[in-house]
């Protein structure tokens, strides 16, 4: 198979996200409550505070950067960036309703970001990197718009034994049909799971006081049907999965799914654990000498 450049990347994954973005705005009020306590510490990692501006990567429907102008108030600002414009859009009828007009969307691509250096106080991103072809030119360009003494924060996946949510799909396709290996060097939800996989990029660029900790939660569903259909709805990689398969083995990857959720089952609900990397690190400053402070 010839392997994609990064515009084929990136042009490829601007259609998945564009053709669930109905769907995440269906689940929207779900997961907001349910990834509500991931939002809260990418703010704190970041160090937020009134009047500062904050740049988000992939905003998708808007969160961290919705609770993030919020936090800078009205003196400061919040710009949100996302490959699928139609995400955004969400992420704006929600800026609308909250009546927060000090946060903008546009699209863009994390690896050429279109700002001066030097121009944020704070930069957040919740599972966005692993997702893009060039992590370290990404952290580049994080690292030249990010003010000195400014924070990133970032989340991204751990690995797939702690995320039984994210794996049991996979495991329920590959029971059905042949999956080629996944290349751990591609882009993918498990690309940065592993301790100091970000950190180290982190590092490499010139950033100081990089804090890598997994973050242990759990999200909850009525029921194993409620959880499949919100996959099947908002999860792009495994829609392009599915849409290979034919109707009979799509009622077998259902039923496999559902069957291997109820194991999760915790009284009336089905709680999943989850695991987060959580990531950040520092902009040095640099007195008259040029010495890191």
């Amino acid at each position: 198979m010839t392997q994609q450049t990064p515009e084929q990347i990136i042009a490829g994954q601007r259609q998945d996200w564009n053709r669930v973005a109905g769907g995440w705005e269906k689940w929207d009020r779900f997961f907001d409550e349910q990834m509500a306590c991931l939002t809260h510490r990418l703010v704190a990692d970041a160090r937020l505070r009134r009047g500062m501006r904050v740049l988000d990567l992939g905003s998708g429907t808007g969160y961290p950067a919705l609770l993030a102008a919020q936090t800078v108030g009205p003196n400061g600002g919040v710009t949100g960036i996302d490959l699928a414009e139609q995400m955004l859009d969400v992420a704006r009828r929600k800026a609308s309703s909250l009546a927060l007009t000090n946060v903008t969307f546009q699209t863009g691509d994390a690896t050429s970001l279109p700002f001066e250096t030097g121009s944020f106080d704070a930069i957040t991103s919740r599972f966005c990197l692993m997702f893009l072809p060039d992590i370290p030119k990404a952290v580049a360009e994080i690292a030249r718009v990010l003010k000195p003494g400014g924070w990133l924060a970032a989340a991204v996946w751990s690995t797939p034994d702690k995320n039984p949510s994210i794996r049991l799909s996979m495991e329920a396709i590959k029971q059905v049909v042949e999956l080629p290996p996944p290349d751990p060097t591609a882009p993918g939800i498990f690309r940065l799971a592993k301790p100091g996989d970000l950190a180290g990029i982190l590092h490499e660029a010139g950033l100081i006081d990089v804090a890598d900790q997994e973050f242990h939660a759990e999200w909850s569903y009525a029921s194993p049907e409620e959880y499949y259909v919100s996959l099947t709805e908002i999860a792009a990689p495994i829609q392009n999965l599915m849409a290979k398969l034919s109707a009979d083995q799509m009622r077998d990857v259902k039923h496999r799914i559902i069957q291997a959720a109820t194991q999760y089952q915790r009284g009336d609900r089905i709680a999943f654990p989850i695991a987060v990397r959580f990531v950040a690190a520092r902009k040095p400053l640099r007195d008259h000498c040029g010495t890191e402070a």
